[in-house]
């Protein structure tokens, strides 16, 4: 009799997960709208409309580095019509802020990777400094008078600039903003000193010489701006920095589920369409598996821990 039971349960749950999703998915953006993760989080949630014919829409949580966003999905229902679209803000939080609401590596499962892009330095046009080496001899030469912009604290681009100070030896006020927009419209405005965009948001404004880009934080040059030289080019050859998008689901979601949710997100990604619409976001495409995904964020959690602990940061 039970396992005529536990057979009818998994014909049941088998079934209800080859017919997902049945009804409208809901994306949960901890982000502004039109900062760089809530671009590719939309990009997605649009292809996967069109694959899945189902409506998939964006709800938008911004604040707290991303962790109201997170909390939401956290202790939503784990039947896959919540998810979070999440970036590495969520493991700096993870590595830094142990007093959240929730725990990212035991109440968030990682899904499926969507890009990973290095960051854009970015300066006003007429800011005096040319290039890195320029910009850090300025900020050495007025001490904790150069301000530099964040799409908020903890946020990904935020840990780029605390690193970038840390590893150039200068001192300079950290800003944080509701998002990558208004940060950098303050740049452009000369009344932010510096700001590591997310290259959807960094660019384009670059590339339209409405801003000045100084340098990208990956090893090696960006493809889609391959004149414009790494930071570690310039002066610090150690300096790396990601900005990775993925999404997360509620640890409670069955991973027969969970498998299925991060197999149709990797056929999207396959996808010429999809491949398009990301790379006209400036986004570097990150395609991999659902037990990758979640080494990488674990990996990234401890790196950040590290981090955290050598600089002695506090973001709450």
């Amino acid at each position: 009799m039970r396992f005529t039971f536990a057979l009818l349960v998994l014909l049941f749950s088998l079934n209800a997960n080859c017919q997902f999703p049945a009804k409208p998915v809901r994306v949960v953006i901890g982000y502004a709208a039109g900062s760089s993760t809530d671009i590719v989080g939309r990009v997605m949630a649009d292809r996967l409309s069109a694959y899945w014919k189902q409506s998939v829409y964006v709800e938008t949580k911004a604040g707290a580095a991303g962790n109201l966003a997170a909390d939401v999905v956290a202790k939503a229902a784990g039947d896959g019509y919540t998810l979070l679209f999440a970036q590495n803000g969520l493991a700096i939080s993870a590595a830094a802020l142990p007093n959240l609401p929730f725990r990212a590596e035991t109440d968030l499962v990682p899904l499926a990777p969507v890009a990973a892009t290095p960051h854009i330095l970015i300066v006003a046009n007429d800011f005096p400094a040319k290039d890195v080496r320029e910009l850090i001899e300025k900020a050495k030469r007025e001490p904790g008078r150069l301000a530099f912009a964040s799409s908020g604290v903890g946020n990904s681009d935020h840990l780029c600039g605390e690193l970038f100070n840390l590893m150039a030896g200068i001192e300079a006020i950290h800003v944080p903003y509701k998002g990558g927009a208004p940060a950098a419209i303050d740049v452009m405005g000369g009344r932010i000193a510096y700001y590591f965009a997310g290259m959807p948001v960094g660019l384009p404004l670059a590339k339209s010489g409405k801003a000045r880009a100084l340098g990208v934080t990956s090893k090696t040059r960006f493809a889609g701006y391959p004149d414009l030289p790494t930071i570690a080019e310039q002066g610090l050859p150690d300096y790396e920095a990601t900005l990775w998008n993925g999404f997360f689901a509620p640890a409670s979601l069955p991973a027969e589920l969970g498998a299925k949710i991060s197999k149709d997100v990797q056929a999207v990604m396959a996808l010429p369409e999809t491949k398009e619409k990301l790379a006209g976001a400036s986004v570097v495409i990150w395609e991999d598996s659902q037990a990758n995904f979640r080494r990488a964020f674990l990996a990234d959690v401890a790196k950040w821990r590290e981090v955290v602990k050598k600089t002695g940061l506090k973001l709450e």
